[in-house]
């Protein structure tokens, strides 16, 4: 007797393991919380937003460098061996955060350690995980993915603020490396699976596929080196890199904003958790329609989205309204990791996913981080937000341009019902 299949596909178990790996990881609270952590910085060591921005954008760039190695490591060895032992690095590195005291390169210092032992936790590794699992409904997997970095945006900030007011900033990293090191290890090491094959599955679930290949775990698609000679992979560089930089430029000041203008600092924490509450609404409704429609178009209209959430940001001068320009802008940043995931599949095939996507991922979190020091350097210089956030809506409406310049997918999957290959090479680019 066959034994019987199981009721769920376990690709979504890898989907909500990974989710729940993005809660309980470094990015809420190192990148989504920083707004919340910035005056309580600047008031203990007497220093400039712009200088204590220094230690994001430290975090960001050399993140942005060491992402591209996990890439290599991960197309190489797999995403287990990458993710499990750079949790283990983030936990103990956000413990550390107790012996930064005295002088602000410590914090710089810290910024650093996390940023070079969290980049194997990044969505990176998750995201090629999880495009492993899924073909057919990649988007809508990405998305759920993802939505657990959303949920961390949305809960963390808040999380952040009461912690610090009641135990101080050190010991609110401190907590969070224990929560990672107790909760997320553990089921990371014991649900996460690199791929379906081992395992006698296939991508999705499906029973029936149509490759022509002789072995099905053989993954298409480009060299890093063919790549990057593209049109298409600079056109992708070049959007996410203007977004990113203008989105996260207002994430992690957008505390500071409001409470300049006078919302209570609570309310502003929330005002970041409204952000990550639309960052969360990103992820998921991104994901259901990268599988629907044309993702470069479905990128231009959320573009467009934090473009006006940003303008919004700049007149708002009410709680009310600040709260929504914050949901905005986090559309905008909750569906960009989605969309250059389910992108950089597209175009170039899964041969070389986590290289290729690590060098745009990369240059996402250091324009992200050269956005946050400039927004902080520019307030220092003339004393208010109003320029760099003009500055951050036509950039992020450049980025939206930039993606209705992009051609048909290169590897388009076609639906189960239709003969011949599974997979649609387009012909190569001039």
């Amino acid at each position: 007797m066959s034994a019987s299949r199981p009721r769920l596909f376990y690709g979504w178990w890898v989907v909500l393991t990974s989710a729940l790996a993005l809660v309980l990881g470094p990015i809420p609270i190192m990148v989504f919380s920083f707004g919340v952590f910035l005056r309580p910085l600047t008031q203990e060591f007497h220093a400039g937003r712009g200088a204590v921005s220094l230690a994001f954008t430290l975090h960001n760039t050399i993140a942005a460098f060491s992402l591209p190695f996990a890439g290599r490591l991960i197309d190489r060895f797999g995403t287990r061996r990458v993710i499990v032992p750079s949790i283990l690095m983030v936990g103990l590195m956000l413990l550390s955060a107790y012996f930064c005291s005295g002088s602000l390169w410590k914090v710089y210092l810290f910024y650093l350690a996390v940023g070079v032992a969290g980049c194997g936790t990044a969505p990176v590794s998750y995201c090629a995980l999880v495009s492993h699992w899924f073909d057919r409904c990649r988007g809508l997997a990405l998305g759920v993915m993802m939505s657990g970095l959303g949920l961390g945006a949305f809960i963390m900030p808040s999380v952040s603020q009461a912690l610090i007011t009641r135990f101080g900033w050190r010991l609110t990293f401190g907590f969070a490396g224990v929560a990672i090191l107790l909760i997320t290890l553990p089921v990371v090491k014991t649900f996460l699976k690199d791929r379906p094959e081992p395992m006698g599955l296939l991508p999705d679930g499906v029973t029936h596929v149509f490759r022509t290949l002789s072995r099905p775990d053989i993954d298409l698609g480009l060299r890093w080196g063919e790549a990057w000679r593209g049109p298409t992979f600079w056109l992708l560089f070049c959007a996410f890199i203007l977004v990113s930089a203008s989105v996260q430029g207002c994430l992690t000041h957008i505390a500071a904003i409001l409470a300049d203008r006078g919302i209570p600092a609570q309310a502003a924490a929330l005002a970041t958790s409204m952000l990550g509450g639309g960052l969360l609404l990103g992820r998921t409704g991104s994901g259901y329609l990268l599988d629907r429609f044309f993702a470069p178009r479905v990128a231009a209209v959320i573009f467009g989205c934090a473009a006006a959430g940003i303008g919004l940001l700049r007149i708002a001068s009410s709680q009310e309204l600040a709260f929504t320009a914050a949901t905005f802008i986090g559309l905008g940043l909750g569906a960009e990791v989605d969309i250059m995931a389910f992108l950089t599949s597209r175009y170039f095939g899964l041969r070389s996913f986590g290289a290729i996507y690590g060098v745009i991922f990369g240059g996402f979190g250091l324009a992200g981080g050269v956005g946050t020091y400039l927004m902080g350097a520019a307030f220092d210089s003339t004393g208010s937000y109003a320029l760099p956030l003009a500055l951050c809506c036509v950039l992020t409406v450049i980025g939206a341009a930039l993606m209705l310049c992009l051609r048909p997918y290169r590897y388009h999957v076609r639906p189960l019902s239709e003969s011949g290959p599974d997979v649609q090479l387009l012909p190569s680019e001039s």
